[in-house]
């Protein structure tokens, strides 16, 4: 019961980052991700995951994140970059 409540109340603050159901299969990033932007992160093989955090922004979890090329990232249109602990990166991409 608890759960129930929890999740409609995380819903209400957040409704695009909780899902009602179970969710299609995981794209690769590949897929959801401009090639040239995989590329300046150090490849397919170097991302755990990737997830949409708003609007705007890109949480994505790295294997290295020396890989990085902030150069590259910044070419191919990514606004900023932040790179926290852990392999964990923040992309801010814009609304396209």
């Amino acid at each position: 019961m608890f759960e129930k409540f929890q999740r409609a109340f995380w819903k209400a603050l957040t409704p695009d980052l909780v899902a009602d159901q179970a969710s299609a299969p995981v794209a690769t990033a590949e897929e959801t991700l401009r090639p040239e932007i995989v590329a300046a992160l150090g490849g397919e093989g170097n991302l755990k995951s990737h997830q949409r955090v708003a609007l705007t922004r890109l949480r994505v979890a790295l294997n290295d994140s020396a890989r990085i090329d902030q150069s590259a990232l910044r070419a191919a249109g990514v606004a900023g970059v932040m790179i926290l602990a852990g392999g964990v990166t923040h992309l801010l991409l814009g609304l396209d």
